[in-house]
């Protein structure tokens, strides 16, 4: 198993970053937040899971070792898998989702996109008393003090946003709301404002 990966920052995108190590470019997986740690051309260094199915092998990527614990943790839920996890912790880290989940707190759950109250009241059921070792965190995002991006960032997050399930009319407005109440933030930033305003409306 891969469980982590030190190298050049090849490329940075929506939803992953690819990591040239030894001469071989590595797809990663992430989190707005962990993306937001990471430049073009410097070094870095990523925790990794790798995720084998029967027809595709996947690397998932965190800079915290408790957010890759509960990416862990969130799949033993039934019917939850990796795609459904990354999103949760793109929404919240670790230590909030212990909290919520320890404090029963549903409607804080379905901020998640694709999670209903059905779901969240299977995340509690299910991990409450799996997610007491995990702390609240404190202190600022990483993704927050991220450089801006160039291009068009409305579009490449309206994007990102389907993919996770939402509607081109349901997102693009909360996107644009975003980008002009933050016209520098960095696309990661901008994903997980949307994801989080978007949570809010369900």
């Amino acid at each position: 198993m891969i469980a982590s990966l030190r190298g050049t920052v090849l490329d940075i995108q929506l939803d992953h970053a690819v990591l040239e190590c030894a001469g071989v470019g590595y797809k990663v997986l992430a989190t707005p937040a962990t993306l937001g740690t990471l430049q073009r051309g410097e070094e870095a260094r990523v925790m990794t899971t790798l995720v084998v199915k029967e027809d595709s092998m996947t690397l998932y990527g965190f800079t915290s070792q408790d957010d890759r614990d509960m990416f862990h943790v969130l799949q033993t839920v039934s019917g939850l898998g990796p795609k459904l996890a990354l999103a949760a912790l793109s929404v919240m880290s670790a230590g909030d989702l212990a909290q919520a989940i320890a404090g029963e707190e549903a409607a804080r759950l379905q901020k998640i996109p694709v999670v209903g109250k059905r779901v969240a009241q299977r995340l509690i059921l299910e991990l409450k008393e799996k997610v007491q070792a995990f702390a609240p965190t404190d202190g600022a995002d990483p993704a927050a003090s991220a450089p801006a991006a160039a291009g068009p960032v409305v579009e490449d997050v309206v994007e990102a946003l389907i993919g996770l399930g939402f509607t081109d009319k349901m997102a693009r407005p909360v996107v644009e709301s975003v980008v002009a109440e933050q016209p520098d933030a960095a696309t990661p930033v901008v994903l997980r404002a949307a994801l989080n305003q978007l949570g809010a409306k369900k």
